[in-house]
């Protein structure tokens, strides 16, 4: 319950409810101490769901047949084909992956009946494909009686999943202020901005805008000083799947970003550039060039501090003037810099691995999902980061990354995978930013356009008067004026 800032003397639920008389909480609060209504949460960390169930039901189906008789067996099969469950019914849920236990919980919240659903970061572990389907079906809950909240970092899944949106700003650990809700437009620009017109407020330093980056590549071949590199036509088989890359060039100062579903091979390629897979015909040198990994998961085994590791793997780097402005400085590790790395939290590790990878000496560098476990000011801040560290040292980045507004941010060009995830795929051979998302958002049946006054990427409502009229032209991912 709220305690008006009276820490050491709480206000009893008399007193909160003449506090917000007149307001729309005043009813909300009234209902809470009725206990006249049903709250439904979705749980940040899905990490902890298995160890959180308890009793002799653990199989998946089983759980959710559990929740049918709220809304019947029929919506009940519908979010088991939407959220891309069928295949794991028969699973205990301790078996599950990090995506399936988050279409897991999205689905466990979803069969409920209640007045308000709250969805904590709904997005995490998911492809684009994915995180469109799950906010889709979270938008059904919808009525005129019913009350959805979602946190969430991923602005573009944001940004289709809302309607109205209120920005929290402070001091972590410290203090938060919430904002009156704005529409999504407004908000999310705001957010970006660091500015709250409203209230005259700066909350960041920096604002963020989004650039068209399509012509670039073009620019960088003329230049005399970029060198091209190659790689070569591959195949890599693990099992049941079988992956198929299409030969390719990149050029120094360059970022492809790699875009696919989960399960479609995006992580093995990058394996295969950097060495630590062979393809299909044994080869191990695929790229004749100093190359640093950041993987996909962080296991956080050293046994010392940030500092102690930051000493022992990058020495050179941390001491480096210009790598402190440019990487660690942005990053914020100061205020980690003497914890133990086996006691830190996953958007800590990630920024640590990130430092650690760009501040290997290499001239590829190849980063898996940097933008897991950040929260949406973190990965501006984590983007412009690897941008500008990747075009002040003449490198190249391979980058795969979910979150469709930092890879559209961070690509010069784009690498597509086609295909059926688990069973065949194909990486596409590198092309522009408008084709190869284009191409990309072909497959998902989404359209995106430009916002005029941020250019970030908006997603457009499904069936939408401008969604019909971009798949009609061809133009799925629709810059305004380049077109």
């Amino acid at each position: 319950m709220p305690n008006l800032g009276r820490y050491d003397d709480p206000p009893s639920w008399d007193e909160i409810i003449k506090y917000f008389r007149g307001s729309e909480l005043q009813n909300y609060f009234v209902k809470m101490t009725e206990a006249d209504i049903k709250a439904v949460i979705k749980p940040q960390y899905v990490d902890n769901l298995p160890r959180a169930i308890k009793g002799p039901v653990q199989k998946v189906g089983d759980l959710l047949k559990l929740r049918i008789k709220d809304k019947g067996e029929e919506y009940n099969e519908m979010l088991i084909k939407d959220l891309q469950l069928y295949d794991v019914l028969e699973r205990e849920i301790s078996k599950l992956s990090g995506g399936e236990l988050q279409r897991f919980a999205i689905a466990m919240a979803c069969v409920q009946s209640a007045d308000i659903y709250m969805f904590d970061e709904p997005s995490s572990y998911l492809d684009v494909k994915q995180r469109l389907k799950a906010a889709h079906m979270i938008r059904s809950l919808l009525a005129p009686t019913v009350y959805v909240i979602a946190v969430e970092h991923d602005l573009s899944v944001l940004d289709y999943l809302s309607d109205f949106v209120c920005i929290i700003y402070g001091v972590p650990s410290v203090y938060g202020v919430v904002t009156m809700p704005s529409s999504v437009r407004e908000g999310i620009n705001i957010f970006l901005d660091g500015h709250i017109p409203s209230e005259n407020i700066r909350f960041r330093e920096d604002s963020l805008q989004f650039r068209l980056a399509d012509s670039l590549i073009d620019n960088l071949k003329i230049d005399d000083g970029n060198a091209q590199f190659t790689y070569p036509e591959m195949t890599k088989t693990q099992g049941d799947f079988k992956l198929t890359v299409e030969a390719g060039d990149f050029n120094d100062s360059e970022i492809l970003v790699l875009m696919g579903e989960n399960g479609t091979g995006k992580t093995t390629l990058i394996k295969l550039l950097a060495g630590v897979s062979k393809s299909d015909k044994n080869e191990t040198e695929q790229l004749s060039l100093n190359v640093s990994m950041k993987p996909q998961k962080i296991a956080p085994r050293f046994p010392g501090t940030v500092r102690q590791l930051f000493f022992k793997k990058i020495r050179g780097a941390f001491l480096n003037p210009q790598f402190q402005t440019d990487v660690v400085k942005p990053l914020k590790i100061d205020n980690i810099i003497d914890n133990e790395v086996q006691t830190l939290s996953g958007g800590e590790l990630q920024r640590v691995a990130i430092i650690l990878s760009l501040g290997v000496v290499a001239q590829i560098y190849l980063i898996d999902e940097p933008s897991a476990y950040l929260d949406s000011e973190q990965r501006v801040i984590c983007a412009k980061v690897i941008r500008r560290f990747v075009l002040h040292n003449k490198k190249t980045a391979f980058v795969v990354e979910h979150d469709f507004i930092m890879a559209t941010y961070l690509a010069d060009r784009v690498i597509v995978f086609e295909g059926t995830p688990a069973k065949a795929a194909t990486a596409k051979t590198p092309e522009s930013l408008v084709t190869g998302c284009n191409r990309f958002l072909k497959s998902l049946n989404v359209t995106f356009r430009r916002d005029p006054s941020s250019f970030r990427p908006r997603i457009n409502k499904l069936g939408s008067q401008m969604d019909q009229e971009q798949k009609s032209s061809g133009n799925y991912f629709f810059l305004e004026g380049t077109i």
